[in-house]
């Protein structure tokens, strides 16, 4: 009897064995479905570019002017997704505070803030900005107005474009600092630079350990490749009229597709690591 219990008992175990995996097997297979949602968790993972900036880099309202960041998105995998909230006619600090820079220049020479509240904009970045994504910042246009509420001086806006920075890398985030596009002006045959707060884009990516791309230098001598210079200043025909639109600032969708080939060109030399995603 004992033999025919132990007979049983031997059957039984080898029964289960083939049934039941093992715990490391277990382990490895998880529940039912697992591995299929990790792997598309894997492939749905992205990466947003943040945008902050003027007209040169908004989206377009009309046929133009079209900015470069509107380009910037087809220009990389589907893995990048950009978030254009560059607007126009903004300095960086009527971007940052949106209806609340008022029309005053105060004593320090700055346009008084009837409150420090930051715009709504702003609070989507700051809200919605994760470890791994980066922000492009690009203003010192309309910064250089001398009336309010544009203006802004060279302190602060190495300030509030500091402070920027500092906020995208408290989050994990990667900031990029650009200096200002530039217009088409003319120095007889020769394209020159015209923008400024060039020093404070750079002393800001120096103080927060940021990439600066210098789109104004790249720009002029892109201008000069294309011998945009000179001209007279008919923008509805030709080289210069493909693109600029009918001023010497803004582009026709040709010309912001070019500035933003240089900027991701510019990834690629100064060794960004979003480069890595671009097509």
């Amino acid at each position: 009897m004992r033999k025919v219990h132990f007979f049983i008992v031997s059957v039984l175990m080898l029964s289960l064995s083939l049934v039941v995996p093992s715990a490391a097997s277990a382990a490895m297979i998880g529940p039912a479905g697992c591995s299929a949602r990790v792997g598309t968790a894997a492939a749905a993972a992205t990466t947003t570019v943040w945008m902050a900036g003027d007209s040169t880099m908004a989206n377009p309202s009309a046929t133009c002017p079209v900015g470069w960041a509107t380009e910037f998105d087809s220009l990389f995998h589907s893995n990048i997704v950009v978030n254009n909230l560059a607007v126009a006619g903004r300095s960086i600090q009527t971007w940052l505070y949106e209806g609340n820079v008022t029309s005053t220049i105060g004593s320090n020479g700055e346009c008084v803030l009837s409150s420090t509240t930051y715009s709504s904009r702003w609070q989507q970045v700051l809200t919605g900005m994760k470890a791994g994504d980066y922000l492009f910042i690009q203003f010192g246009i309309n910064d250089g107005s001398t009336t309010c509420p544009r203006h802004v001086g060279t302190a602060r806006y190495q300030e509030l474009m500091t402070t920027m920075a500092q906020a995208a890398l408290a989050r994990g985030a990667h900031p990029v600092l650009l200096t200002a596009v530039a217009a088409i002006t003319c120095s007889g045959s020769t394209a020159v630079k015209n923008r400024g707060f060039v020093t404070q884009t750079n002393a800001a990516g120096a103080a927060t350990g940021s990439p600066v791309i210098d789109l104004q230098t790249l720009s002029v001598d892109y201008y000069n490749s294309l011998g945009l210079c000179p001209n007279n200043g008919d923008y509805t025909s030709g080289a210069l009229g493909q693109f600029f639109c009918n001023d010497h600032t803004h582009f026709e969708a040709y010309g912001a597709r070019r500035i933003a080939r240089l900027v991701t060109g510019a990834l690629r030399t100064q060794k960004i690591p979003l480069a890595d995603s671009l097509l």
